[in-house]
């Protein structure tokens, strides 16, 4: 947890006050010399392109879609989906799809005949997010410069997933040479659940939990 002054407005000049007195407090506190924000209102080339929105997945269909539309597409509902037609659409129109708060509670998830639980909660999204970050090797060197990632725009009272969350999971799986475990699901499957059973154990040790 870090604590950071929040400059108040929708104006980028104070998105990016905010963004500079997080990175300070980030870069005092742990040490850390290179911390990236991957929100739109980063400025960065490298942000627009590890975005979700924009960082482009290889299907088992022999399409390209990005990582936004992959996620909402495969979601299945007690009363529809996959909605496979989203694979389309225009990323920020995927995710406001009506269907998708209007068919029921959700029940998993299907990528091309691949089927996820909804437990662990942000595993299949991270899994997506992972592996088309591996698939897209010209970005690997300029993502391992850095030691953390920040998202602004991240709102925990409306979302769990986080792409920030999913790329330092990516460059931690890197440093381990574990990477190649995203290939097979089911490994990175055991791996994450181990990883969230030890997370917790450890919070719980130190009286976060």
């Amino acid at each position: 947890m870090v604590r950071f002054e929040r400059h108040v407005g929708f104006a980028t000049k104070q998105k990016k006050k905010s963004i500079n007195d997080m990175h300070q407090v980030i870069r005092k506190k742990y040490g850390f010399k290179h911390v990236l924000e991957l929100s739109s209102k980063s400025g960065e080339k490298l942000s627009f392109l590890l975005n979700p929105f924009s960082l482009q997945l290889a299907s088992n269909d022999d399409q390209i879609y990005s990582v936004e539309n992959a996620f909402y597409a495969s979601k299945v509902f007690q009363q529809g989906g996959p909605y496979t037609d989203l694979l389309k659409a225009a990323p920020r129109q995927a995710k406001k799809d009506e269907r998708l708060s209007h068919s029921g509670e959700l029940f998993g998830y299907d990528y091309f005949g691949l089927q996820w639980s909804v437990e662990p909660l942000t595993a299949f999204y991270d899994w997506l997010y992972i592996t088309a970050l591996k698939q897209n090797e010209h970005l690997h060197e300029s993502v391992m410069q850095y030691q953390a990632f920040t998202d602004l725009t991240f709102n925990p009272k409306k979302s769990i997933h986080s792409a920030a969350y999913a790329l330092a999971m990516f460059v931690a799986l890197s440093k381990r040479g574990l990477l190649d475990t995203v290939e097979d699901s089911g490994a990175f499957y055991d791996l994450y659940y181990e990883f969230k059973i030890n997370n917790t154990a450890q919070l719980l040790e130190d009286g976060w939990v």
